[in-house]
């Protein structure tokens, strides 16, 4: 497979990968979003609209490498975004996407001996360059035309990953319009094709629910169960002898041992410090961007809520957060590393579960019996699944109960036959891969298969309003949008009624400025709120 592009709503500055690509000018300007990233020996001087570099250019250079950096081990790059020349139209996007091909060349020269966090194939992250002051931020829709097939061609002549990373609810919206014209966009199996086409029509018309998993949060740096245990076991100062007996143990009671051994305030306390906010994984964005309103997971990170909320979806987190209608929400099933006694880890705890956190489970209950559930970075293993699936399984075969479809879809690595068989009659298994494929790849495909779910279920009328979108409109989608443009004009400012909410939303849903509250984020893209919540009602 060659390298991939990938499309997702997120802030460049949180995800993990191993390449950035910056916006500047030939002053070496760039904006204070990206003050955090940048070292301090390379910063002159810093106001709130921005940060110059004392570096430099050699002349005709357009990429520029910065030393050093607060992005860990990743290459922080600098490109020449600012046209300084003035041309006109179509000179000056062949220029921007010139530098963008450019960039990758440079980044390409860059050894690095192994992807972050042990990924399959390097990642490279980049804004839709040349719409801040690089003066495309009115022409974004023919930007993102002829910018994607570059990205395209860089991936597969390079041989990486590159992520075309977008804030605002119009550019995503644009940017999946134009990759759903492009067939070739994924390169993915026939049974994997279809198997997104039907998850991202679920997910358009509100049907589907999503479940995280450990092996998400891996991809981030974080520990699965076995991991953790073993950095637990090695805090604990036992013997040699009793550490490799803990593998024996059901894993389960290796952690009360620990637990008891470290004492359930340092075990709180360690976990509260190693599942804290952090950098989160492309997969945790790609299903953030869902049009899903009820989550579930497992893990004790925040790494979830914090992507969706880099794309302006609050997720109420539950059960520490009160539900509000309309509000997507975050079901925290083993609890939580903010809330680090509510953290479930030993048998104890595992089953307790049927007792003060009974309600819990009868939220996923519910989804089993109400959505279509997506199990994602999950063996299935857990016994609190097991239970859960166990007793939904129960009250479907009731006496008089209509004979149902599968709840679930789970997303698996590699082919397991015996395992899928196991939950063949309460969910359907989609493998990956096959069973001797490395699991960095299994993994790898499987972000492109949730890329391609988030494009089929995202809207296609997101930038309608937008102007900055106007030139990709047709000439019916030009009439619909004249005409709402002139109900945008008669809605009144700072109206209270309930009719001018939703007629300011629905505007907003398509892309309106005139209808969106705060400002536009610094790189001129639409502002970064999102009411596709508000499109997923049921019917």
């Amino acid at each position: 497979m060659t390298g991939h592009v990938f499309v997702v709503g997120a802030d460049l500055r949180r995800l993990v990968c191993d390449d950035v690509l910056v916006p500047t000018d030939r002053s070496l300007r760039v904006t204070a979003e990206w003050r955090a990233l940048l070292p301090d020996d390379v910063v002159t001087t810093e106001d709130p609209d921005g940060v110059c570099l004392g570096l430099g250019w050699r002349d005709g250079e357009r990429v520029l490498r910065v030393p050093g950096g607060r992005a860990g081990d990743r290459g922080l790059w600098l490109v020449d975004t600012v046209d300084e020349q003035q041309r006109d139209g179509e000179d000056a996007l062949r220029w921007l996407v010139d530098g963008a091909r450019a960039a990758l060349a440079a980044v390409a020269r860059r050894e690095v001996p192994a992807p972050v966090h042990g990924r399959a194939r390097r990642l490279v992250a980049l804004p839709a360059l040349g719409t801040g002051w690089g003066g495309a931020a009115g022409q974004r829709g023919t930007l993102l035309q002829r910018l994607l097939p570059v990205l395209r061609e860089g991936a597969a002549e390079h041989g990486f990953d590159v992520a075309l990373v977008l804030r605002g609810p119009s550019d995503l919206a644009a940017a999946q319009r134009v990759r759903r014209a492009e067939p070739d966009s994924w390169d993915l199996p026939r049974h994997l094709a279809e198997l997104a086409a039907d998850l991202g029509e679920r997910a358009r018309r509100g049907q589907l629910a999503a479940f995280v998993g450990a092996g998400v949060s891996a991809a981030a740096g974080l520990p699965t169960w076995e991991q953790l245990l073993d950095e637990l076991a090695g805090r604990t100062g036992l013997d040699d002898g009793l550490r490799a007996g803990l593998a024996r143990l059901p894993a389960q009671d290796a952690a009360a041992l620990l637990a008891r051994e470290l004492g359930r305030e340092e075990l709180e306390r360690y976990v509260q410090e190693r599942f804290g906010p952090g950098q989160y994984a492309l997969a945790h964005a790609l299903i953030a961007d869902l049009p899903v309103q009820e989550f579930v997971t497992t893990n004790y990170d925040p790494l979830v809520e914090l992507a969706a909320a880099d794309i302006g979806r609050d997720l109420a987190v539950l059960p520490y957060d009160e539900a509000e209608p309309g509000r997507p929400w975050l079901l925290k099933l083993h609890g939580d590393a903010a809330h680090p006694a509510s953290v479930v880890l030993t048998r104890e705890e595992y089953l307790q579960f049927g007792d003060s956190r009974a309600a819990l489970a009868g939220v996923l209950h519910s989804l089993l019996l109400t959505r279509h559930v997506l199990f994602v970075g999950t063996s299935m293993q857990d016994d609190d699944l097991i239970r859960i699936a166990h007793q939904v399984r129960t009250a479907v075969q009731a006496p008089g109960a209509v004979p149902r479809r599968r709840s679930g879809t789970v997303l698996a690595l590699t082919d397991d036959a015996a395992r899928a068989r196991l939950w063949e009659r309460d969910v359907q298994t989609v493998a990956m891969a096959p069973a001797d494929t490395p699991p960095a790849e299994a993994a790898r495909l499987l972000e492109v298969l949730l890329d391609c779910i988030g494009c089929l279920s995202t809207p296609p009328t997101g930038y309608l309003l937008d102007p900055a979108y106007r030139g990709m409109l047709s000439e019916e989608e030009c009439t619909l949008a004249a005409a709402l443009q002139q109900v945008e004009c008669a809605v009144p400012g700072g109206g209270t009624s309930w009719a001018v909410g939703e007629v300011a939303a629905l505007l907003r849903r398509l892309g309106s400025r005139r209808s969106a509250s705060g400002q536009p984020p610094p790189d001129g893209a639409s502002a970064p709120r999102d009411d596709r919540l508000q499109d997923q009602r049921a019917g």
